[in-house]
């Protein structure tokens, strides 16, 4: 049978219905996030970290900000693997049921600005379904996608440091989804101008 018709009268959770309830009118805010996951399949692999900043008018939002670690532990202990970088973290620890709620009460209605976003948005959809909830709702932003079609280019991706070095960001050594999220912002920003977008 047709998955959809199995979620035609699920009782979804009530944070669930909170978000959907969003979706009536179009946010002037974009938030721009990051996954950390542990590997590049989104239907076996998990969330280890989310960090994400928001830009309001186009300004980024340093206090209007998400960052958790996701307690994966019976991913670590059934593909046998160590957990210490979860302990010695000092970002804020949540269950992934905890996260994936905390994180859709964060971005609401929001545009979801990524790098290579598709599979952002395919492992938070992967989480969600784990919670019986639906896909998100959210319009989203690639800016790889954006400076391509800014250079006509069709044929390549382009990595964060590469775009970073186009753009003469800062050398920076992102070692967390919140500095990745703000590298992207800042690229985001510098796009938008370029392309006209309102």
């Amino acid at each position: 049978m047709l998955d959809w018709l199995k979620n035609i009268n699920k009782e979804h959770p009530e944070f669930w219905k909170t978000y959907l309830s969003k979706f009536d009118q179009k946010s002037k805010r974009y938030v721009v996030f990051t996954t950390e996951t542990s590997g590049l399949n989104p239907e076996r692999d998990v969330i280890l970290s989310i960090g994400s900043f928001a830009i309001i008018n186009n300004k980024i939002h340093i206090g209007d900000s998400f960052e958790s670690i996701l307690l994966q532990y019976k991913y670590f202990h059934d593909n046998g693997l160590s957990n210490e970088f979860i302990l010695e973290s000092k970002m804020k620890k949540l269950s992934e049921p905890e996260a994936i709620h905390a994180f859709i009460d964060y971005i609401g209605n929001a545009v979801l600005i990524g790098h290579h976003v598709d599979f952002d948005v395919d492992m938070i959809n992967n989480a969600l379904i784990r919670l019986d909830c639906g896909r998100l709702k959210n319009e989203a932003l690639d800016i790889d996608v954006m400076y391509r079609k800014l250079v006509d280019i069709n044929d390549k991706q382009f990595s964060l440091d590469e775009l970073s070095e186009i753009f003469k960001l800062p050398k920076s050594y992102r070692s967390s989804p919140s500095e990745d999220a703000y590298t992207i912002a800042l690229l985001f920003l510098k796009l938008k101008k370029k392309l006209g977008i309102k």
